[in-house]
């Protein structure tokens, strides 16, 4: 896709946007295969021309339904299409959080980072969920993320070094221990949050069955596990219920339409999308607190 001005030079926010998602482009695919423009490049077959979403559109997508849901939680508590919406953004994070495993260069950062990161939101989140400072009973989801982290660094360490019958049996314990510490450390979606991540690991590819167990185990625990509100619908002439929490199955959707590139990525992105976390909360708290003044 290109992104020039009438002199041939880039337009700076038409360049962010092409580093974010890459859509074929038609026209020029149609000279070069007319030979009205030479490439050295083979031209891509027909199944691989899709909207192609880089990490950085994933992470901007999931910043944006995590907003909408804390909107919903602190100043639009009447718009319910908001925390619809929102409920696609733990996934996309869970998601992002097993492939951030396996593409970064020091683990160790990555750890601290998250351990960082996960202190610093600690009173914001507090502060929104809670109304106070000290809110000991909700941890905030940085927490989770960092538990399924590091089970997931014990599983694959596993993986590597043992036999599948010794392998197997050691992971389903990490996967129990990190649902319990989650459940028992109450963080933000529980036990439930961390068997997400874990689902990411665990069916992480693109074959058929990896995208099945990806659907399946999402349904288990958005809809099974956690429930939560129940919406009646009336379709065909037939009425069934559809779970609030259910709608996170969407997720996968941004999800299968990313297929390993990184896009922008710099030191200032990077850390912007760790600080919207806690900033993002730490606003909404004040604009409240004026609101209700």
């Amino acid at each position: 896709m290109k992104c020039c001005s009438p002199g041939g030079k880039k337009l700076p926010g038409l360049q962010f946007l092409e580093g974010v998602v890459r859509i074929p482009d038609k026209a020029t695919e149609f000279r070069q295969r007319r030979g009205m423009i030479m490439s050295t490049k083979p031209i891509r077959p027909a199944a691989a021309n899709c909207i192609d979403l880089s990490a950085a559109a994933l992470h901007i997508i999931a910043m944006a339904l995590m907003l909408m849901d804390h909107l919903w939680a602190t100043l639009l508590p009447a718009q319910d299409w908001l925390t619809c919406a929102g409920r696609l953004a733990f996934p996309i994070f869970a998601f992002m959080t097993v492939e951030g495993y396996f593409h970064t260069r020091n683990l160790k950062r990555y750890v601290l980072r998250l351990l960082l990161f996960a202190l610093l939101s600690e009173v914001p989140f507090d502060l929104m969920y809670g109304g106070t400072w000290f809110y000991p009973v909700h941890q905030n989801v940085i927490w989770t993320l960092l538990l399924g982290l590091l089970g997931v660094h014990l599983m694959e360490t596993v993986r590597k070094k043992q036999k599948l019958w010794v392998s197997l049996p050691v992971c389903a314990a990490v996967a129990a221990a990190g649902a319990l510490l989650g459940t028992l450390g109450m963080t933000d979606y529980y036990g439930a949050g961390v068997l997400t991540v874990f689902a990411f690991y665990i069916f992480r590819g693109r074959k058929w069955w990896c995208l099945l167990g990806q659907v399946l185990t999402l349904y288990w625990i958005n809809v099974v596990l956690l429930g939560g509100l129940m919406y009646p619908i009336r379709l065909f002439g037939m009425e069934f219920e559809l779970c609030q929490q259910g709608l996170a199955l969407l997720a996968l959707v941004p999800i299968w339409l990313y297929r390993g590139r990184q896009g922008c990525h710099s030191k200032l992105f990077q850390y912007a999308c760790y600080a919207f976390y806690p900033v993002h909360m730490l606003l909404l708290v004040l604009a409240l607190n004026f609101v209700n003044r």
